[in-house]
């Protein structure tokens, strides 16, 4: 058995198909004729751009408009002025040729966002390296492999699958991936689960142990790969694949069930979303509001700041699309660690510990933050939005927010501008030092919102980016869970919601000691909202309460992982 990352759930079972891109040779050559080298690089940029759109269309009408957007990010690179000017720059002054203009300048740029050890940053050098191999293949006329043409029931094992590789897929064929390279966050990782494909990814030195035509059974939940099983471990694997199969199904009877424990404790089951269009998934899965809604995604992929209409058009799509049901925006979290030129941000020599989110937006007032709060406040009009407010670390912080949307509440009414006088403004808790205050910040914040991902990091002292620190990133670790215990504790005695949206809201082995805990609302990816709510209404919580209590008692990490697992398998 190999174990990788479970990046897809779900069980696959099917032949070894060995996908291998032909590894491209790009060498410098000297052009003699610049002018017309630059007119063979634009023809390749429009070819990869009708390859790069009609993929994104297939994938649209096939799957949905959330997951075409990863491709028709691309679309944007492509056309990104700052890239294809430099391109043309390199041909012109370098009098090189095209394919090697293009490989020095988009390395650099892959490079770069790969360099920022920020998750989304990973996605963005990922994708440029995809664009990237497509212009050249152009150039050089090769050809893609066929992965729409794959036999039914194959099972992909490749190094890495690119998103445009990825979104090539027929789910009738595929029944499962398995790659050397690749996170459970990455864009062809995101892919596979909206294909519902079963994957697991980060699986080094899999192509060594496989060949084609093997029988390749894979779990995506665990993370773990069979090669040519016996036929006792292969009829287990097809039980555990019917089960899945069927669990799958009997979870949309959930669908319209309110979020009610045995003992009559009702929570919001929530969704979290990057963009407007992600709000179709939230219904899809009868999420009952959105619980984070990263805001940066609009700030993104663009060469000027987005306007404030831009901004209150996304905000209020979203807010009417939810009629009523809370939408939780947090402010724009932002900083060193995102490439956004047009920001003039200078690069952090540690992002995470630096100038970003709260403390950016405050030094950056007029021209940043207060658009976003007032396409926020007029957004609020038409549904009922909350902001909530990131990384802040003192109650001067929150204070100073505070009096600057008082203050464009103020301009609102001056201009006759309608919005929610009542609008909640929160703050994501997500560092030690707000979760040593809580009790503080509990008596002025109208809500929290635990962002667990980074309250383990800050908590822990890890970055959740380095594999060499890894094995210390736990939620269940008894410092953060403490600390997650102690929030939720001071924002109940103060009487104000507290939700979380940070993975571990969706988690099967900590929402038992969530609920015990007394969390009112759970955010988390919109697929996961039917399989949460199957949990809560299996558990009574005062049952619970000894559970928290045994897996509290534990000084270890592995200790309360273990104590939670057999407790789920019971």
């Amino acid at each position: 058995m190999y174990k990788g990352t479970g990046a897809s759930a779900g069980i696959g079972i099917g032949r070894a198909v060995i996908v291998e891109e032909k590894e491209l040779v790009i060498k410098r050559e000297t052009v003699t004729d610049p002018a017309a080298e630059i007119q063979r690089f634009k023809g390749a940029l429009e070819v990869s751009m009708k390859q790069t759109e009609a993929l994104a269309e297939d994938l649209g009408k096939r799957v949905g408009e959330k997951e075409a957007e990863i491709l028709k990010g691309h679309i944007m690179l492509l056309s990104d002025p700052m890239l294809v000017g430099e391109i043309e720059t390199n041909i012109q002054n370098e009098c090189m040729n095209a394919e090697y203009a293009i490989e020095s300048v988009c390395t650099m740029y892959a490079d770069m966002f790969a360099s920022m050890g920020d998750e989304l940053m990973q996605q963005r050098a990922t994708d440029m390296r995809d664009i990237k191999t497509r212009m050249q293949k152009v150039l050089l006329g090769v050809a893609s492999v066929d992965i729409a043409a794959l036999p039914a029931g194959s099972v992909i094992v490749a190094k890495d699958l690119t998103p445009s590789m990825t979104a090539g897929i027929n789910p009738a064929n595929v029944t499962g991936i398995i790659t050397e390279l690749g996170g459970r966050t990455s864009h062809s990782a995101i892919l596979a689960r909206a294909l519902e494909i079963p994957a697991v990814v980060a699986l080094g030195g899999i192509l060594e142990q496989v060949k084609d035509g093997d029988m390749a059974v894979l779990d995506g939940t665990e993370g773990t790969v069979l090669i040519n099983p016996d036929d006792a471990v292969l009829a287990e694997y097809q039980n555990k694949r019917d089960a899945f199969l069927k669990e799958k199904k009997d979870l949309e009877q959930y669908i319209g069930k309110p979020s009610v424990t045995k003992d009559g404790v009702s929570v919001e089951l929530v969704g979290n979303i990057g963009k407007p269009e992600d709000v179709d998934k939230v219904l899809q899965y009868d999420g009952e509001g959105v619980g984070l809604f990263r805001t940066e995604f609009l700030f993104m992929d663009r060469d000027s700041m987005p306007t404030e209409e831009e901004q209150f058009e996304a905000y209020r799509k979203v807010a009417v699309a939810l009629d009523g049901k809370p939408v939780i925006i947090r402010t724009l979290d932002i900083g060193g660690d995102k490439e956004i030129p047009y920001m003039g941000l200078e690069k952090d020599e540690n992002p995470f510990l630096g100038y970003r989110a709260v403390r950016f937006c405050l030094d950056r007032k007029d021209d940043v933050y207060r658009p976003q709060l007032r396409a926020l406040l007029r957004a609020s009009a038409y549904g009922n939005i909350k902001i909530m407010v990131p990384l802040v670390t003192c109650i001067e912080e929150y204070r100073q927010v505070k009096a600057l949307v008082h203050e464009i509440m103020a301009e609102l009414d001056r201009e006759g501008i309608a919005y929610n006088k009542n609008i909640q403004l929160g703050i994501m808790v997500e560092t030690a030092a707000a979760s040593l205050i809580a009790d503080i910040f509990a008596k002025e914040v109208d809500f929290f919102s635990i962002g667990t991902n980074d309250l383990t990091q800050y908590t822990m002292s890890v970055d959740r980016g380095n594999d060499k620190v890894s094995y210390l990133y736990s939620t269940f670790n008894p410092a953060v869970l403490r600390s997650i215990k102690r929030i939720i504790t001071c924002a109940r005695e103060a009487g104000i919601m507290v939700g979380m949206c940070g993975e571990a809201a969706s988690d099967p082995m900590m929402l038992p000691l969530l609920l015990a805990f007394g969390l009112n609302e759970f955010s988390m990816s919109p697929s996961a909202i039917l399989r949460a709510r199957k949990m809560v209404t299996q558990y009574d919580t005062r049952e619970l309460q000894a559970v928290a209590d045994k897996a509290m008692s534990f000084a270890t990490t592995a200790e309360v992982e273990n104590y939670m697992r057999e407790f789920i398998n019971q």
